[in-house]
């Protein structure tokens, strides 16, 4: 029977990725709906391709080119916020996949939640800055929040059938980054050279986030709330050869672990056929060739953005939200040579004392820190 699913950031990485998925598997999904922000080409292209009921691109100064393209084929573009909520309550849809960059995605996983549809999350932000408020409306309304990430997606395979009280603790890998092994000038570090990750090809964002290490600060907060984990009991290990995704560690001393190549297609296939697994033609895994396996732990010293998102976990309330606003602020900054690669955990630093925690907040708490972290983000730029 055929999945209706919708796609929020189809023409990023993990947006090409799921479509890829669907390529794959003629008569097993049917894309309803497509959204981007404003690559109004590629999105045409994927419309064109896929005859989904509706388009959305966020940023309304193309939605007119896209009418007179799109509309004679009965497609009907929408724009904006309003347009991604009417994308996330379509009655047709049931499963959506979550892969907008950054806070905008947080509105709209609350209206999919709200329209009781299963939300499968690649994007960290909405979970780091409103956990708590998600799981909790998920279990409200009886949906799933399924994730991606592939080190999220690998927890959540190893705990399949496990009791929670037979758990010790959560570890997720990371491959280290461009600058694992570099020990000086981390000053002198340009976009360009922290734009070129080792093992994965991803957005510009979550790039940078690897070269700081705070992709893995945000992976634990997120892991925390997924997986109702303290932070103190949610481990980081820095695994070059990136093959070992996840692994949980039981109260007799067993571990589990997920491994797979570095592909988001399998994450993104298992989370879109849940809980069915189906067979693709992707690269298998040859631990002959991989040969050996290494670990190490992260340094916090030389990458206190880790460090930054543990405190931030273990503070709670307002203040992941706020962790989360002043590294988007900071990172694109960085990103258009405002400041240098250090200044990124120092200015998130600075934010994170400046604030002060709303313990238990709804949305529009949590969507005032975000803007009042951002604004402060600026202030505490060198």
């Amino acid at each position: 029977m055929m999945e209706n699913i919708a796609v929020l950031g189809s023409t990023g990485s993990i947006g090409e990725n799921t479509l890829r998925i669907v390529r794959s598997h003629p008569g097993k999904f049917r894309v309803k709906a497509i959204a981007a922000k404003k690559n109004a080409t590629r999105l045409l292209a994927q419309a064109r391709e896929f005859s989904p009921d509706v388009v959305c691109i966020y940023d309304a100064s193309y939605a007119l080119r896209l009418e007179k393209k799109l509309n004679p084929l009965g497609i009907r573009v929408v724009a904006g916020d309003e347009g991604l909520k009417e994308i996330c309550t379509l009655p047709a849809v049931k499963k959506i996949i979550f892969a907008v960059v950054g806070a905008v995605g947080l509105k709209p996983i609350l209206s999919a939640i709200h329209a009781r549809k299963a939300v499968a999350v690649a994007n960290k932000e909405p979970l780091v800055m409103a956990g708590a408020l998600l799981m909790r409306e998920a279990a409200r309304f009886g949906v799933p929040i399924l994730p991606i990430d592939s080190e999220h997606s690998g927890l959540w395979q190893c705990l399949q059938g496990q009791r929670p009280d037979a758990v010790k603790k959560l570890i997720i890998t990371s491959s280290g980054g461009p600058f694992r092994t570099r020990r000086v000038s981390f000053e002198k570090i340009t976009p360009e050279s922290a734009l070129k990750h080792p093992r994965w090809k991803m957005g510009r964002k979550i790039t940078i986030d690897s070269a700081t290490l705070m992709n893995k600060g945000l992976e634990v907060i997120e892991a925390a709330h997924l997986f109702r984990m303290p932070a103190d009991r949610i481990e980081v290990l820095i695994h070059p050869e990136a093959v070992i995704h996840a692994l949980v560690e039981l109260v007799d001393g067993s571990h589990l672990a997920h491994l797979a190549l570095t592909d988001m297609r399998l994450p993104i296939q298992f989370a879109l056929s849940y809980p069915d697994r189906l067979r693709n033609h992707l690269p298998v895994l040859d631990l002959v060739k991989v040969s050996s396996f290494h670990f190490e732990r992260p340094d916090v010293r030389r990458f206190p953005c880790l460090a930054l998102g543990y405190e931030a976990s273990r503070r709670g309330g307002t203040a992941p939200a706020v962790l989360n606003a002043a590294n988007e602020v900071a990172v694109e900054a960085f990103l258009n040579y405002r400041i240098r690669f250090t200044d990124i955990p120092r200015t998130v630093e600075c934010v994170l004392k400046k604030h002060r925690i709303q313990k238990n907040p709804g949305l529009s708490d949590i969507l005032t820190a975000d803007a009042w972290a951002r604004e402060e983000a600026m202030m505490c730029m060198p």
